[in-house]
């Protein structure tokens, strides 16, 4: 199905992709903080996918891994539901976002507390066919 064809969009869909052929993922409340995911999803965004992937496979932070799985069902989802080839596929939109905050409490020295703030992120990657950007560009 390609975009041309496409009778109803999903909001989420509209503010990432627009009218654009593509295919997102998101990983929602996972927990990483924002930051920490952020460092590693800036390095991955505007390669292609294959390139992404390999070098998500050998860095070292944590957030690489869930990354990772994010990217792989983006991909998929790009090849089953729009019959995107993966070849040509690059990571058009990477986005981290907050989510809940868990706080804890935590025993400290004369009675006191302290608070830990344990943080939560929403992870959406988004690919698009490289022809596609590179017409989106020169406009």
């Amino acid at each position: 199905m390609s975009a041309g064809e496409r009778t109803r969009t999903s909001a989420r869909r509209e503010s990432l992709l627009g009218d654009q052929p593509g295919a997102f993922a998101s990983a929602r409340f996972v927990r990483i903080t924002p930051m920490k995911a952020r460092r590693v999803v800036d390095l991955v965004r505007g390669l292609p996918v294959d390139e992404a992937l390999t070098s998500l496979q050998f860095m070292p932070q944590a957030a690489a891994q869930t990354v990772y799985k994010v990217l792989e069902s983006a991909v998929a989802n790009a090849e089953t539901t729009e019959g995107l080839s993966t070849d040509d596929l690059i990571v058009s939109v990477g986005r981290v976002d907050e989510g809940p905050t868990m706080k804890r409490w935590r025993p400290r020295a004369q009675g006191r507390a302290t608070r830990i703030n344990k943080r939560t992120s929403h992870i959406t990657i988004a690919v698009q066919p490289a022809d596609v950007l590179t017409k989106g560009s020169t406009k």
